[in-house]
């Protein structure tokens, strides 16, 4: 048993030539991400793929996400919002881009000149549009000067998108808007409620509904290249629901939607380096509230990441990570920047790696497993990774050291090779 806490300044020297130690970061597998766009592609039947890299790509840097599907063969790309398309633009990505989720009374000029495809969910949204092409020179993808967009409809998510009895009069406008050279309806979409439910009655209702709303525009004159309704659980499960393009997010990034990982490779890693390591004796309290206590004299280590970090404060004395070859869980709650793990009599040292979550394969817990710690889905896991822990990515399609816009345009994340 070890008497104190105190680490040499020898061990220190020692674990730090061992490897760097890095306060945090998040480690990216560009080649994962490529793998499971191709895995994605082939999975879809030959539907069209639209990589979906909103939210600073579910965390892991937009920018080098996009470029990593393009590279596993995504047809395009899909965004919510338009800062985030105008940055990827911004980034030199030069694809074809959908953003979808905006209001009316936005600056468009930025996304038109752009030649981003916009949603329009909306009469009032497609004024806007046409308002700003007035104004807002055509961007690259756009048909002999048009702005290209894609009608959203509501086949039954009662999220955004327009309503059955009110789309033939936006069908109707969109028409007449082509007609006169403004605007070029260039798809429609919509998205389903339970994709992920396989077998659940909804996904028949939904598609049956979206065949209509396909069916009314053809029957306005209006031919959109593009037909998507179905994400990542349809690629991979619902071939009814795919039409010719599939918008995929989740997948792209390792994770499923479903029980089963069905050969997907999770992309990102998050790592941190033990900051502290102390004896203490039976029964002391651990982190606010004294929520924990140790059973017996034990050494604690505390983790530098917290729920400012995008740790969930629900994980308190339930989350576990990989530390010193096993799996340990947080003692006491999780705190703003740290976290602390009680590891009894082992041997830990400070700078020593702790795996918060990764692929698995050593045995250190997923994002999975993190959603099922904190009663949430691994989407929410690897999105909310602040962007003040770095990123570092590998792999072959991994950006330059200090590439800063191809690392991440919006999250101010680092980039280096490996």
């Amino acid at each position: 048993m070890r008497a104190t806490g105190q680490i040499s300044h020898q061990r220190a020297e020692a674990a730090r030539a061992e490897r760097q130690v890095r306060h945090a970061e998040a480690v990216i597998d560009l080649d994962a991400v490529e793998a499971n766009t191709r895995l994605l592609r082939r999975a879809a039947a030959g539907a069209a793929l639209m990589a979906v890299v909103k939210a600073d790509g579910y965390g892991h840097g937009a920018a080098p996400v996009a470029r990593a599907a393009l590279a596993g063969g995504a047809d395009m790309l899909g965004v919510a919002t338009l800062p985030e398309a105008v940055a990827l633009r911004g980034a030199g990505i030069v694809a074809p881009l959908a953003a979808w989720l905006w209001t009316p009374g936005e600056d468009l000029r930025a996304a038109i000149a752009a030649g981003v495809q916009v949603g329009v969910p909306s009469l009032d949204h497609l004024a806007a549009v046409c308002s700003a092409a007035d104004v807002a020179p055509a961007g690259p993808d756009s048909s002999a000067g048009r702005v290209p967009v894609h009608v959203k409809v509501d086949t039954g998510l009662g999220r955004n998108g327009v309503m059955p009895g009110d789309l033939p009069a936006l069908l109707d406008a969109v028409a007449a808007a082509e007609r006169a050279g403004t605007v070029e309806m260039r798809g429609i979409m919509s998205h389903l409620a339970c994709a992920d439910v396989p077998g659940d009655p909804s996904i028949d209702v939904q598609v049956r509904g979206f065949k209509d709303a396909i069916d009314a525009a053809e029957a306005a004159g209006l031919n959109p290249r593009w037909r998507h309704l179905g994400n990542t659980a349809v690629a991979l499960d619902v071939p009814g629901a795919r039409f010719n393009l599939v918008r995929c997010g989740i997948g792209l990034y390792g994770l499923s939607p479903f029980a089963d990982r069905a050969g997907l490779r999770p992309a990102m890693t998050l790592h941190a380096s033990v900051a502290l390591v102390k004896r203490v004796p039976a029964g002391q309290g651990v982190g606010y509230g004294f929520t924990y206590r140790t059973a017996h004299e034990s050494t604690l280590a505390l983790v530098p990441l917290g729920y400012g970090d995008g740790i969930p404060r629900s994980a308190g004395n339930v989350g576990q990570v990989w530390l010193g070859g096993k799996r340990r869980t947080i003692a006491g709650r999780v705190a703003m920047d740290q976290v602390v793990v009680d590891c009894g009599d082992d041997d830990i040292r400070v700078g020593e790696d702790v795996v918060i979550f990764g692929s698995g394969d050593d045995g250190e817990p997923t994002a999975d497993d993190w959603a099922g710690y904190c009663d949430t889905i691994n989407y929410e896991i690897v999105t909310r990774i602040a962007s003040r822990v770095p990123r570092r990515y590998v792999g072959s399609g991994a950006p330059a050291v200090g590439d800063a816009a191809a690392s991440a345009p919006e999250s101010g994340a680092e980039g280096s090779a490996q």
